[in-house]
């Protein structure tokens, strides 16, 4: 690898990390609202997600400069087309950051519901596999990265009984079916950042073993029979 190559895919590599850091952040805040809302840190989401959007294209622009200019191959072309997805998915998630900070503005305005225990359960995980997920991409960890893939099960099944609750709470107070739908809403979006965590985590043993385990293929790179 020339000198700089190396600097160029440091720099990038810094870039990526800051800009993980960044929607973390947005995404603590964001849960922080279902539980405490607090109208000016919901607000200040939405201006950061322009941040971000910004950030994410800056990064894609710095990924093809590298291309174009040094031609990388085999593990250095794998960083250069992991960081292009990774800043993909984390610019999703600072998305679903606004909306859930949207639902919790909207529970502020509808008749007051308690927070179901798994639906800040379900948050918590989905929180942690982000961090690992990135972590593991920092280390190079393959294995810290399958085991963010292993815990998505997990979350799909937390969400499908908060899913049955909220449906059940509908029936038993229909006073309070908008207030619940928010809660539907919200359940979706951190369900939805939990397969980003995945996703990342996917191409984190996609860059250290060269292996792709998503569409079909089981944790350990083989594939997975079809269901008959």
């Amino acid at each position: 690898m020339s000198m700089h190559l190396a600097r160029d895919l440091e720099a990038l590599q810094q870039d990526l990390i800051s800009m993980c850091g960044h929607v973390e952040e947005m995404i603590h805040v964001a849960v922080r609202q279902l539980d405490e809302l607090n109208y000016d840190q919901a607000q200040s989401l939405v201006s950061k997600d322009d941040e971000i959007d910004a950030w994410d294209v800056r990064i894609e622009e710095s990924c093809l400069k590298i291309l174009a200019l040094h031609q990388p191959v085999a593990v250095d072309l794998r960083r250069i087309a992991t960081v292009m997805k990774i800043s993909g998915e984390i610019e999703r998630v600072a998305d679903l950051s606004v909306n859930i900070a949207e639902r919790a503005c909207g529970l502020a305005s509808t008749p007051e519901v308690s927070i179901p225990d798994r639906l800040k359960e379900m948050a918590q995980s989905a929180v942690d596999m982000l961090h690992r997920a990135i972590d593991a991409y920092v280390e190079l960890d393959s294995e810290k990265a399958r085991a963010v893939c292993a815990d998505d099960d997990a979350v799909d099944s937390l969400n499908q009984m908060i899913i049955e609750e909220l449906i059940e709470g509908m029936h038993r107070m229909p006073d309070c079916v908008e207030s619940l739908l928010h809660l539907f809403s919200a359940s979706r979006q951190i369900e939805r950042m939990a397969d980003h965590a995945t996703n990342i985590a996917e191409d984190v043993v996609y860059l250290v073993e060269g292996n792709i385990i998503r569409h079909g293929r089981n944790l350990d790179g083989s594939q997975r029979e079809a269901h008959r």
